[in-house]
C-alpha cells in the first residue's frame, strides 16, 4: 500500500487533548510530564529510549516539531508510541515553539492541533502502518549511516587518542574503585528490569553504584543509593544529587560546563571532565582508569542497532570506550543470566533438608534402619538427661 494513501487512513485516527509540555530537550522535558500531557518535543528521528520516557510517563500524544523517522536509518522510537496507541502528530514545525505556551489545553484532531478552536500547527499523524513504511524505507539509508559511523570513529580517535590510549585528561575522584565491581546506570535501554534483576548481585558483591545523569533516579527508584554521579545534570533530580554521592560534571571539550553552576548552586562541590565522549563514556572512562575489576552496563548501548538508533555522531565515543575497557564491561543481562546459574544459600539448604528427609524415611522402612533410629533416640534420651543433670 502506497505511504500517501497510508497517511490519509491515519488522518482518521481518534484525536486527544491534554495539557501542553513543552522542551526542545526531550530529556528535559519528561522530567516535568504529568499523565494526560501533551509532550511537544523537537527530535528528528525519535529514539526508542526517549520513546520509552514517553510511553512511561503516560501522555495523551505528542506533537514532534521534526520527522520522527527522518529516512536515513529505521530508528525504533516512533514504532514503540504508536504501537501503545498514543497519538503521534509529525512534523509540525518549529513555529510551535512560539504559538503554545506551557500549561495550556491543546487538543489533537486529525493533521492539525488547536488551542480551543484555534489551530495553531499542522502535520503528518502516524499509525502502526504508516510507521512501517517509512521504517520500511529507510532501511536503505543503513549503509551511509554505517559510513558515517566510521568516519565519526575515526575522527574521534584522532582528537582524543591520548585519553583513550594513555588516560591523560582524566580527572582524579575521591570514589574507590580499585579492585571493585562497578554498576554504570543510564536510565536507557531496560535499565528498570535490569536493576531488579540485578538486586541481589548488589546485596553479594557492593559494587560501586554509578548513575550516569537520570541513572542517579533510577538507582534511588530501585532502593540504592549512589556513590558517584556523572553527567552534564540536566536530567538529574537534586534529590539524587542531594544523596551525598560525589559529582563530576561532564564538559565540553573546550572546559565549558552548563551544569556546573547548577550543582554549585546546590552548595555541591564537583569535579569536571572536558571530553566531546558521552556521558557513559566518562563514567566507564573513570571507573577503568581507577582500577574497577569488573564494570556492570544498565542501559547502556550494546549492539550496532542501539548505537545507530542514539542517532549521534558521539556514539563513535561510546563504540571506542568499550574497546578501551575490554574486558572488564558486562552487560548487565549477561550478569544476570551468570548470577541466576549460581545455588543460592537457600537452595543449598532445601538439598541438605530434602537429603535428610530421604535418609531418615530410608531408614524407617528396613529393620536395620528401624534398629538404629531406636538406638539413636535411646542414645539421644540419655545425652538430653546427662546435660540436665549437669546443670541442675
Amino acid at each position: 500500500m502506497k505511504l500517501a494513501t497510508l497517511r490519509r487512513r491515519a488522518d482518521a485516527l481518534p484525536g486527544a487533548s491534554g495539557v501542553a509540555r513543552l522542551d526542545r530537550r526531550t530529556n528535559r522535558l519528561v522530567g516535568r510530564l504529568n499523565p494526560g500531557d501533551i509532550a511537544i518535543i523537537d527530535h528528528v528521528d525519535l529514539d526508542r529510549v526517549t520513546a520509552q520516557a514517553l510511553v512511561a510517563a503516560k501522555v495523551a500524544g505528542v506533537i514532534n516539531a521534526q520527522p520522527s523517522i527522518s529516512g536515513r536509518y529505521p530508528n525504533l522510537g516512533p514504532d514503540l508510541i504508536v504501537a501503545t496507541g498514543i497519538p503521534l502528530l509529525d512534523n509540525v514545525g518549529g513555529e510551535i515553539f512560539a504559538a503554545v505556551k506551557e500549561g495550556t489545553r491543546i487538543r489533537l484532531d486529525g493533521d492539525t492541533a488547536y488551542i480551543g478552536d484555534q489551530p495553531v500547527a499542522t502535520g503528518t499523524p502516524q499509525n502502526v502502518e504508516t510507521i512501517a513504511a517509512l521504517m520500511f524505507e529507510a532501511k536503505s539509508g543503513l549503509s551511509a549511516q554505517l559510513e558515517a559511523f566510521a568516519a565519526n570513529t575515526s575522527e574521534y580517535m584522532s582528537r582524543e587518542r591520548e585519553m583513550l590510549l594513555n588516560g591523560v585528561g582524566i580527572p582524579e575522584v575521591r570514589t574507590t574503585f580499585a579492585g571493585r565491581h562497578v554498576l554504570v546506570v543510564v536510565r536507557g535501554y531496560d535499565y528498570d528490569a535490569d536493576l531488579k534483576s540485578l538486586k541481589h548481585y548488589i546485596r553479594e558483591f557492593k559494587p560501586v553504584l554509578v548513575g550516569v545523569d537520570g541513572g542517579a533516579d533510577a538507582l534511588l527508584e530501585a532502593g540504592h543509593k549512589p556513590h558517584l554521579i556523572v553527567g552534564d545534570m540536566d536530567a538529574v533530580s537534586d534529590a539524587a544529587l542531594a544523596t551525598g554521592a560525589e559529582v563530576v560534571v561532564h564538559a565540553y571539550p573546550d572546559g565549558r560546563a552548563p551544569g556546573l553552576a547548577r550543582v554549585q548552586d546546590l552548595g555541591i562541590d564537583a569535579v569536571t571532565f572536558p571530553t566531546s565522549g558521552t556521558s557513559e563514556d566518562v563514567a566507564m572512562l573513570l571507573a577503568d582508569e581507577n582500577g574497577a575489576s569488573l564494570i556492570v552496563a544498565v542501559g547502556t548501548h550494546a549492539t550496532l542497532t542501539e548505537f545507530l538508533d542514539k542517532g549521534r555522531a558521539g556514539m563513535a565515543s561510546t563504540f571506542l570506550t568499550r574497546l578501551r575497557v575490554g574486558g572488564k564491561l558486562v552487560d548487565a543481562k549477561g550478569v544476570t543470566r551468570l548470577y541466576r546459574s549460581r545455588i543460592s544459600a537457600t537452595a543449598l539448604l532445601l538439598l541438605v533438608l530434602a537429603t535428610l528427609v530421604t535418609i531418615v524415611a530410608a531408614l524407617a522402612v528396613s529393620e536395620a534402619g528401624r534398629s538404629y533410629l531406636h538406638n539413636f533416640d535411646h542414645s539421644w534420651n540419655h545425652l538430653v538427661g546427662w546435660v540436665q543433670d549437669l546443670f541442675s
